[in-house]
């Protein structure tokens, strides 16, 4: 009896740790399933197609998973007006309040960055970041006349103010950013009313907007509720990991040049078959990581004349001249062929030197080496013994067998030759060899 009431004890104990432990399990999951969603999207780059594509995804899935905010943090030296008008579109037209932090210390949002921290609902940034200098820049190189820049000014201003107004922010300072390429340090974004908030990090900038009422862009009033977030961060996909690896200038470039090489190398060597079928892949790659970006036609001419005089080198043969004149037109057209509105989306001069003196060097060895097989004579058969060295086995009188890069000839000599002596193959008649002997080096002669 006592040993059965111990039982019940044991597992009315044992049920109530259980029941204790799923409570508060339960409880757990309540609590994390009400705290505010934040997603978190992190924009470290030039603004371009890739980067445009990345945050169409980020604001997609804001909306769909019900987030009470998308975070973007922002570290860009600016990039395309295209895109940046796509960006800005979806920001003003995102259900999901979107904030824009240029963080962490250091960060800028120069150029196109400026206009994505305008549009947001709320805009903040951290401390020892700045934000401005958003003059447009002709993308496509040469200089407009006056008109012409003053028309594309104007319509970057027009751009900017039709949101700026909407989100109750100093339109005329920000048109200064435009206008003068002005820059702004955070306090000085604060102070003119550019932005909405500075904060240290993250959570500090959260803690602060709780609570806080926004206008969004159709006049509504929302309040956010953001105490105690759950911060999920967006992370890049396989596929927009590899765009933006493609996409970079500089890794286009090199794919580009490093194709074209192998495609010379397959003209230098027909039938290999794998430098030919690797490096098309190279250059159909680097094609199309170029094709995101702003391209100057007449660099492209550049490097399509680079090809060709090339290619004209390894088949035809110049003498040098075709290859020293591809690797001019290489040069500059590696170094005009992106017309970036920022240096970062441009070719690096010392990825185009480097490349063009790499490609010029091998360039050379390699003609270097066409020149010097075609001066060649091509023999075969006896022909290829002539100027050989032979040996007699035998006298020869003036008939007899020599040893020939150890093969036995029937060899006659124009005059009688002892065993053993050394010969030179001067001439033959089909497959008799005609030699004559080796002449002795004497002495060196006294001096005089």
């Amino acid at each position: 009896m006592v040993h059965r009431v111990k039982g019940i004890a044991v597992g009315i104990a044992a049920a109530s740790v259980a029941a204790a432990f799923f409570g508060a399990f339960g409880l757990g999951v309540a609590a994390f399933a009400q705290q505010p969603l934040v997603e978190k999207f992190v924009l470290s780059d030039t603004i371009q197609p890739v980067t445009a594509g990345e945050l169409d995804r980020a604001i997609a899935r804001a909306n769909t998973e019900g987030a009470q905010a998308l975070l973007i943090e922002l570290d860009t030296p600016g990039g395309l007006l295209d895109s940046t008008r796509g960006m800005v579109g979806a920001i003003l037209a995102s259900r999901v309040p979107v904030i824009v932090y240029v963080a962490p210390g250091g960060a800028r949002a120069g150029s196109a960055g400026f206009f994505l921290l305008e549009s947001a609902d709320v805009a903040a940034m951290a401390p020892g970041t700045n934000a401005g200098a958003a003059h447009p820049v002709i993308e496509f190189g040469g200089q407009p006349d006056a008109t012409m820049n003053q028309k594309i000014e104007n319509d970057a201003e027009a751009f900017l103010r039709s949101f700026v107004t909407k989100r109750n922010r100093n339109a005329e300072a920000a048109e200064a950013a435009v206008h003068t390429s002005h820059s702004y340090t955070a306090q000085e974004a604060l102070d003119q009313h550019l932005i909405d908030q500075i904060a240290n990090n993250d959570w500090q900038l959260l803690a602060a907007l709780d609570g806080r009422t926004i206008t969004r862009m159709d006049g509504n009033k929302l309040v956010l509720h953001l105490a105690g977030p759950r911060i999920e961060v967006v992370r890049p996909t396989l596929r927009e990991q590899l765009l933006s690896w493609l996409v970079n200038p500089n890794i286009a470039m090199l794919m580009l040049v490093g194709g074209a090489l192998l495609i010379y190398l397959e003209f230098n060597a027909p039938g290999t078959i794998v430098p030919g079928a690797l490096g098309t892949l190279m250059v159909l790659l680097a094609i199309f990581g170029l094709n995101l970006l702003p391209i100057r036609f007449t660099a492209v001419l550049l490097l399509a004349a680079a090809l060709a005089l090339l290619l004209l080198e390894a088949k035809f043969g110049g003498h040098g001249v075709l290859a020293v004149a591809g690797i001019v037109c290489l040069a500059f057209g590696t170094l005009t062929l992106v017309a970036a509105p920022v240096p970062e989306m441009g070719i690096s001069p010392a990825v185009a030197l480097g490349v063009t003196a790499g490609f010029g060097a091998i360039t050379f060895f390699l003609v270097r080496l066409a020149v010097r097989s075609r001066r060649m004579k091509a023999r075969l058969g006896v022909d290829a013994l002539l100027g050989s060295r032979a040996k007699a086995m035998e006298a020869l009188t003036p008939e007899g067998h020599v040893v020939v890069e150890g093969e036995i000839w029937r060899a006659v000599a124009s005059e009688p030759v002892p065993k053993g002596s050394s010969l030179r193959v001067v001439g033959h008649d089909q497959y008799l060899l005609r030699v004559a002997p080796v002449e002795p080096q004497g002495p060196p002669a006294p001096p005089a």
